[in-house]
């Protein structure tokens, strides 16, 4: 009977990877999404109330935090890539990556994967500086994408 009893995931063990870089995060947020409702009523209805159908979803964009750790630039490396949208007059094209996180289970096996499709770092943001803290130094990239795949282990 304890063999089926099945208890809620840790969320502190997971792992991020950019296009095959393994970047170190502390926290993740914004892995939801939300599909708009459609309301609609036919002229000819005898009911007086709206139908209700699904219609885009939309997508929230994803922050990313991580401690800054000395001669580590990578965060400003993926944002210059992206921020080279015009250069001469010529406009080139966004640096697009796909980005997976899994959360591990106590074997380092992935238990959830999510896929953000066409990611790009929209903002970085470097750490906050206190003359009287004695926090650690915190980096943030807030990155958009244009889908999101959710992909349960098996």
């Amino acid at each position: 009977m304890a063999d089926n009893f099945k208890y809620p995931l840790p969320k502190f063990h997971f792992e991020v990877s950019w296009g095959g870089t393994r970047m170190g995060f502390t926290e993740v947020t914004g892995l939801d999404f939300e599909t708009e409702v459609i309301e609609y009523r036919e002229g000819i209805n005898p009911t007086y109330n709206k139908h209700k159908q699904p219609g885009l979803t939309k997508y929230s964009n994803v922050i990313l935090k991580r401690g800054t750790v000395l001669q580590d630039f990578e965060f400003f490396k993926l944002w210059r890539e992206t921020a080279k949208f015009q250069e001469k007059n010529k406009i080139k094209s966004v640096f697009r990556r796909d980005i997976t996180i899994k959360l591990l289970n106590e074997e380092h096996k992935p238990v959830i994967t999510w896929t953000l499709e066409n990611a790009w770092p929209s903002k970085i943001q470097s750490t906050d500086l206190k003359a009287d803290g004695n926090e650690v130094a915190i980096e943030t990239m807030e990155l958009v994408h244009e889908g999101l795949k959710i992909v349960e282990a098996e």
